[in-house]
């Protein structure tokens, strides 16, 4: 692959426990588990991810699986607003843009779901997404879920328009 910019994308929605999601999920908790030493012990509910209060999308780039993203309800932050989780792009997929158009699609569909105000939680051994957040208008918050407490543990918002 090279680093140009990704012309050919499609995303498109699917479900959170569908072939397609589980390969990539297993990816992205593999990567976890390379930068932290274990897999993201979050709680899901692939009903979770479902539509109307949640959704799952991959995308792909020229027809092969290249990354992912979903949203679901997050009822503790109040009920405008949804949280981000398993943003992730394949390695040969990185440095081309990519991550950025998936969170921009994210935000637009979470707009679409109604909601007004985004969340996530990351790590300090991302330092990728962490600018990404950054440069996107996130905007630190307090930790929420299980590794609410957990140092490394990074959250942010960013409110919708």
């Amino acid at each position: 692959m090279s680093d140009s910019p990704v012309t050919d994308l499609v995303l498109r929605e699917t479900p959170f426990d569908g072939p397609e999601a589980i390969t990539l999920i297993a990816e992205v908790q593999q990567e976890y588990v390379t930068r932290y030493g274990g897999p993201d012990g979050t709680p899901v509910d692939p009903r979770e991810f479902a539509p109307p209060q949640g959704l799952f999308v991959v995308a792909e780039v020229g027809g092969e699986l290249a990354g992912c993203v979903g949203l679901r309800a997050h009822a503790a932050q109040g009920p405008e607003a949804v949280e981000m989780k398993r943003m992730y792009v394949r390695p040969a997929f990185r440095r081309r843009g990519l991550a950025r158009r998936l969170l921009a699609t994210a935000e637009q569909r979470a707009s679409m779901l109604g909601y007004r105000r985004l969340i996530l939680e990351t790590g300090d051994q991302q330092p990728e997404a962490v600018a990404l957040y950054g440069s996107a208008g996130y905007l630190p918050i307090a930790g929420f879920g299980i590794y609410a407490n957990e140092t490394g543990s990074l959250y942010f918002a960013k409110q919708l328009d």
